[in-house]
């Protein structure tokens, strides 16, 4: 799995950091995310699926 960002769409939601906070992070100073680890572990992917599939900007992309 590789996770890439479009930080452009980002809306500062979060949702992503609720589903995935050891994949996903928040910058401090606006919300926009901050990817932890683009290549997780395979017990992380499937909330790192859930997290691209609920980001109501589309700023998350996995490639398997």
């Amino acid at each position: 799995m590789n996770i890439t960002l479009d930080i452009d769409k980002c809306c500062a939601a979060g949702q992503c950091v609720l589903v995935a906070p050891e994949v996903f992070d928040q910058r401090d100073e606006d919300g926009i995310v901050v990817l932890l680890d683009a290549q997780p572990p395979a017990e992380q992917h499937a909330a790192v699926r859930e997290a691209a599939a609920i980001c109501p900007a589309a700023a998350i992309q996995v490639e398997a």
